[in-house]
């Protein structure tokens, strides 16, 4: 998704992923969980994002062995341990993808 000056008013859902903010000193790419965007009627941006990371920040290994921990959690007999592991993987593999 992107957005340009004078963009018709919308609110998305943001998937993990990659947010890139771009200002005429540069640009800064932050990995968030999720959230929501707002374009508004003058053309001003809001992201609302639980947590949002400067992209490199992370490590891709030790993204790598979450994600094989959270893939072993969601075989896990006790619903509620499956059920954020799910979620885990969803943000890991999203995360993961970046970082390559």
């Amino acid at each position: 998704m992107g957005i340009l000056a004078n963009h018709v008013p919308i609110v998305e859902q943001l998937k993990p992923g990659v947010v890139e903010v771009i200002e005429s000193t540069g640009s800064t790419k932050y990995f968030v969980s999720g959230g929501f965007v707002s374009v508004l009627p003058d053309s001003s941006l809001n992201i609302t994002a639980i947590e949002a990371f400067p992209l490199d920040s992370f490590s891709s290994s030790k993204v790598s062995s979450l994600l094989a921990e959270a893939q072993k959690n969601a075989a896990s007999a006790d619903e509620a341990v499956a059920a954020e592991a799910s979620i885990e993987i969803e943000v890991l593999e999203a995360l993961q993808a970046a970082t390559k």
